[in-house]
């Protein structure tokens, strides 16, 4: 590890005080002009700027560079150019111009487009995102890029998340400037994705089928020892674990991503990863990076970090946390709970905001977070629940009760927490708990959303998230908009106690894993969106077009596109599954089920012929109850097959996904019953790939 930390971060990363050191001071100042406020870039600056990120990445080892997209793929994409230029007889320039610094032309046409492009229109085109700064990666220079097609519509994850930045920075600026608070001129959204996973030994993964063609384990009996001990949260770092973790900071720092904290989480073999916050676009950015990164530092460790979220039956599957809040450019969090009344009116109507945003597009929450691998995780007594509410805590509470009552609320004091040892130094309690249950909790001066799946791009929640909050603060700004200074603060408040009131049903406190909260959710009203087929027909819902429409985040072409690919996606995903446990079933568990069958009935000769009186109840136990599930596996993958077939003939694309939904996941579990019952009866020296109990503890 590099002690010198400080020289160390950023090390990779066309930064801010390179830029100063290496750009003449009028491109400096047009740059810095695009950055912070948006302005457009002039060719004559961006071949400055080109030029200068040449040199300073050739002298960082480059050789080549790429524009570095987000596609529909929910990965990242990358086109390698070299910086080569023949000037003459067996000779070379190392050149980069601003045109290839601000526009690339991949080909769009293999990409998922969901119709916005058929295959004979391939060309596409990758624009230079300067809000992102370029980095190098593997001796490439990395520029980040929004991508689009030929006639402009967006085929990436970066696209709306400006739009929508966009759009909520104008929102927040105009009703600010509107209660009295004229010195912001933008409001950007910021970002905090903690990131969990799971380190599995490779060579043990390459011995699993599944877990290399799906990301997840389909089938293995639990092991003698999961999480019930509840002794590997926040343990010892395990020392293969913990050189992975000091190497995997390392490479994350050069690139600028401020990973902070790393622990274990509750789950044998899954641990987790948090950054600083950073804005919004960064955020995004970096934790793709991030994600690529962990990969890349496992393999070199001879591990695998599995990203999915539930590889592994019976325990903890992994989330990803998107910890949200709003900064004004003069340095305020809007969701900061202020020490004035001039602050806590600001603090009261952006919380409101949110809450009506989250109220108002619970079901766009929900489809945000929509994927085959989330939905084995939401509801499952170790996340989120897949309704969307909202948790406060005791205190912001009684502030919306005085407020709504026309109530007093005295603050209250902080208060010391009392542990009962003198010898431990006095602190004060946070004003409110956790609630771990929450799908989206505020945590003292943001809000934590907690449904994200551990694969996901934090792009489409956070989209999701800022178009709907500008929403709520257009409604606001409505409704003052005809109000006096003299007449705001009366006018403020009843606004706040109408909002108050109308959305309160989206607050909710207490247990969301309790089957009365899913009943009172009912009356109240709310979404229960349990599977990804319930879910994505919200999002090409009318409500939901027109305030995509309305923010510009999404043609109504774009809302299509996406609609069919993660319908797509997910008919795709359980297909694969299907087929792959169709084939480790009949290849791998019923072979071994009946080598083993067939090791027994020679055991039980041998011993017979030995010792003619000798009982054989045993052998002969396990025997017949070996056949019984070798029969009903033999039934059950002919059901399975079935099942796959007919949806993937499906040609309606939610039909599809409703058959492998009801179908081919019901048929799955049916089989992983009886190949689950035999694998824990056969010796491992009789299977033909490692068991959950090697997987979640070898490492």
């Amino acid at each position: 590890m590099n002690k010198n930390i400080p020289e160390l971060y950023g090390s990779l990363v066309f930064s801010d005080k390179v830029m100063k050191n290496k750009l003449p001071k009028d491109v400096y100042k047009a740059l810095r002009k695009t950055i912070e406020n948006g302005t457009h870039l002039e060719l004559e600056v961006a071949n400055s700027v080109a030029v200068a990120m040449k040199e300073w990445a050739v002298e960082n080892g480059a050789t080549h560079f790429t524009h570095w997209f987000q596609p529909m793929t929910g990965i990242t994409a990358e086109k390698h150019d070299s910086f080569i230029t023949p000037v003459g007889d067996s000779e070379v320039a190392m050149d980069f111009s601003g045109k290839e610094l601000v526009k690339g032309e991949p080909d769009a046409s293999s990409f998922p487009s969901g119709g916005l492009r058929a295959t004979f229109e391939a060309r596409g085109y990758t624009a230079w995102d300067p809000t992102s700064p370029a980095f190098i990666k593997d001796r490439t220079l990395c520029i980040p890029t929004a991508f689009c097609s030929y006639s402009g519509e967006a085929l990436d994850k970066k696209t709306p998340l400006l739009r929508s930045m966009e759009a909520l920075s104008n929102s927040a600026v105009r009703l600010l400037h509107l209660i009295g608070n004229t010195e912001v001129t933008r409001v950007s959204t910021t970002v905090g994705p903690e990131q969990e996973y799971f380190l599995v030994d490779k060579d043990l993964y390459l011995k699993r089928k599944d877990l290399i063609f799906c990301g997840r384990t389909l089938l293995g009996a639990p092991a003698p020892k999961g999480q019930e001990m509840e002794d590997h949260y926040f343990g010892v770092l395990k020392p293969r674990v913990s050189a992975y973790m000091h190497d995997l900071d390392e490479e994350l720092w050069k690139v600028g991503i401020p990973a902070k904290t790393k622990h274990n989480e509750v789950a044998p073999a899954q641990h987790e990863l948090a950054p600083v916050f950073d804005t919004a676009n960064v955020a995004v950015d970096h934790n793709q990076l991030t994600m690529e990164i962990m990969k890349n530092v496992a393999d070199k460790h001879n591990l695998v970090c599995l990203l999915h979220e539930k590889p592994f039956e019976g325990i903890n599957g992994s989330g990803k946390h998107n910890n949200w809040s709003m900064i004004t450019n003069t340095g305020i969090n809007l969701l900061n709970p202020g020490k004035t009344p001039a602050e806590n009116i600001q603090f009261l109507i952006f919380l409101m905001a949110v809450i009506k945003a989250v109220d108002d597009y619970a079901d766009l929450m929900r489809v945000s977070v929509a994927s085959a691998g989330n939905d084995h995780r939401l509801g499952a007594n170790e996340a989120p629940p897949a309704i969307v509410s909202i948790f406060l805590g005791e205190e912001l509470n009684a502030v919306l009760d005085s407020v709504e009552n026309d109530s007093f609320f005295g603050t209250s004091a902080r208060v010391p927490m009392e542990t009962g040892a003198t010898v431990l130094p006095h602190f004060f309690k946070d004003n409110t708990d956790r609630n771990r249950t929450s799908p989206f909790a505020f945590t003292g001066n943001k809000f934590e959303f907690r449904m994200l799946g551990s694969s996901l791009s934090v792009s489409g929640p956070n989209v999701i998230l800022n178009t709907a909050v500008a929403e709520a603060l257009d409604a606001f700004y409505n409704e003052l908009k005809d109000t006096s200074a003299d007449e705001m603060e009366h006018a403020v408040h009843e606004l706040l106690k109408r909002a108050i009131r109308k959305h309160r049903k989206i607050i909710f406190d207490g247990n969301g894993y309790t089957d009365e909260w899913i009943a009172e959710a009912q009356k109240r009203g709310l979404y229960n969106l349990k599977s990804t087929p319930d879910a994505l027909p919200q999002f090409i819902a009318k409500k939901n077009l027109d305030l995509f429409r309305k923010h510009h985040i999404f043609s109504e072409k774009e809302v299509f596109s996406r609609y069919d690919i993660l319908l797509e996606n997910y008919s795709k995903t359980i297909c694969i599954e299907g087929k792959t446990m169709a084939e480790m079933v009949m290849k791998d568990v019923m072979p071994s089920a009946m080598a083993y069958m067939q090791k027994l009935t020679q055991e039980a000769s041998s011993k017979k012929a030995l010792i003619p009186d000798l009982s054989i109840e045993t052998e002969t136990a396990l025997l017949k109850k070996l056949t019984e599930l070798y029969s009903e596996m033999s039934r059950q993958v002919k059901v399975l097959k079935d099942a796959v077939a007919e949806a993937d003939a499906e040609s309606d694309a939610l039909k599809q996904a409703q058959l492998f939904h009801d179908s081919v996941l019901t048929a799955m579990d049916e089989l992983r019953v009886y190949a689950d019952a035999a694998e824990a009866m056969i010796p491992d020296d009789c299977l033909s790939y490692p068991t959950y109990d090697k997987l979640l503890f070898s490492v």
